[in-house]
């Protein structure tokens, strides 16, 4: 009898991240109903039945690229925050330097999912919108707070519910301004780099 051998919890561990990391990028570039699970698991470099040994469903999958997405973009955004201990502006600033960029207009597969899968997310029902959802929450949060902290730092302080209102309006507009610039970029790239210095400056000019 031959022996097989067995996969160790940490091997599985790290089939799975790869899985994952692959599903993210290619999500990402071509839309979640773009990638199949053949592609998907060619790309991490493993054969199309260990697919079921880590996901039930590559719309499990998808949720999954959801939340890892947004706890990665999260974290960068408390890192810019933190960059910034003295001044909530130059972290908002900073922050939208990053988010309204051709570097990330480029390259949608390492970005952000707020802008690379709000199409998908609104296509695959209720627990991709749930996630996108508590995604979108997270961002709201921190720029509301970051928005509190710049209004005590200049002496025009704002209440809790229009800090609230303006991150939901400045976060829109820096998706928007992202999509737009991407929709465009291999025909209009001028417009395209139009798109993103004029929402740059109006975002940065409030």
């Amino acid at each position: 009898m031959v022996d097989v051998p067995r996969v160790t919890r940490e091997q599985k561990r790290l089939n799975r991240e790869r899985i994952l990391a692959a599903a993210g990028e290619g999500f990402r570039l071509r839309g979640i109903d773009g990638m199949g699970i053949e592609g998907l698991m060619k790309s991490a470099g493993m054969t199309h039945g260990g697919f079921y040994n880590h996901f039930a469903s590559k719309d499990d999958l998808a949720i999954e690229v959801l939340r890892q997405g947004f706890t990665d973009s999260l974290a960068a955004l408390a890192a810019i925050r933190a960059a910034h201990p003295r001044s909530a502006r130059a972290a908002l600033h900073d922050m939208i330097d990053q988010y309204v960029d051709a570097e990330h207009r480029d390259h949608p597969e390492i970005g952000c999912p707020s802008a690379a899968l709000v199409s998908d997310a609104g296509r695959h029902g209720a627990a991709a919108q749930a996630e996108y959802r508590r995604g979108l929450d997270g961002y709201f949060d921190a720029i509301a707070a970051m928005l509190i902290e710049y209004g005590c730092e200049s002496g025009t302080e704002i209440s809790p519910a229009e800090a609230r209102e303006q991150a939901v309006a400045l976060f829109s507009q820096m998706v928007g301004a992202l999509l737009l610039s991407r929709a465009i970029v291999d025909v209009a790239p001028d417009l395209s780099d139009e798109v993103l210095v004029a929402n740059r400056n109006r975002l940065k000019a409030r």
